[in-house]
């Protein structure tokens, strides 16, 4: 199976489980107080297990040629993707915090670490424009662990700041599927009138525009 057969199967996916909403009518609130017609839940795919089944098949095959060590999930949605991968392929896993816990060990890594310098690959549910990755990403690297691979369940892809982070990262991202497929399988198999298509392309184009329209309409 390709790629893009992997990115359309795993858009229906998260369709089918409404892992992923659309309301380009009722746009949704964001935690940076920003407006779009779009919500992402991926988290949520963790309570159907044959939905969570396919797409840890389908994760095997789009890390399978990379060479990994050790899988790091991000706290907190990216845990049980790492954990369900490194299960699948009997490989060692540990997590990282977004910040070293305040008692204990102290630690900002759970987890055991085998040696210095593991090609280690992190993982977490979805990329927006990478902000928490590079937190992770410092943390694993501080410790002496290797990274130069990410992997996300969905990429949202359409904010240029992802690229330019993960650049400075010197990071690859490998996601099982994006906007872009979902869009695919939304218009090839009709889950949306064609207004709701349109006003939904028009938000993945250009998001910031789309907010200042919607607002300057309901004003």
């Amino acid at each position: 199976m390709d790629k893009e057969t992997i990115a359309y199967e795993a858009a229906k996916i998260l369709l089918d489980t409404k892992s992923i909403m659309i309301n380009t009518k009722k746009p949704f609130t964001y935690t940076s107080g920003k407006i779009g017609p779009t919500y992402c839940d991926i988290r949520r795919l963790i309570s159907f297990p044959e939905a969570r089944d396919s797409l840890m098949g389908f994760s095997e095959k789009v890390i399978a040629p990379l060479n990994i060590d050790i899988l790091a999930g991000g706290e907190t949605a990216g845990i049980p993707y790492a954990g369900f991968l490194a299960e699948r392929l009997n490989m060692p896993m540990i997590y990282v915090r977004k910040k070293s816990k305040g008692h204990g060990r102290m630690g900002q890594i759970e987890g055991h670490i085998t040696q210095e310098g593991q090609n280690t690959l992190l993982v977490e549910d979805l990329l927006t424009v990478g902000s928490s990755q590079q937190v992770f990403v410092k943390a694993l690297r501080e410790v002496g662990l290797k990274i130069s691979n990410s992997f996300v369940i969905f990429s949202y892809d359409i904010y240029p700041q992802s690229k330019t982070n993960l650049r400075e990262m010197d990071i690859q991202l490998h996601s099982l599927t994006n906007w872009w497929a979902v869009l695919d399988v939304i218009k090839k198999e009709n889950y949306f009138d064609d207004e709701t298509i349109s006003s939904l392309e028009s938000f993945l184009n250009a998001p910031n525009d789309w907010e200042e329209n919607f607002i300057k309409k309901a004003s």
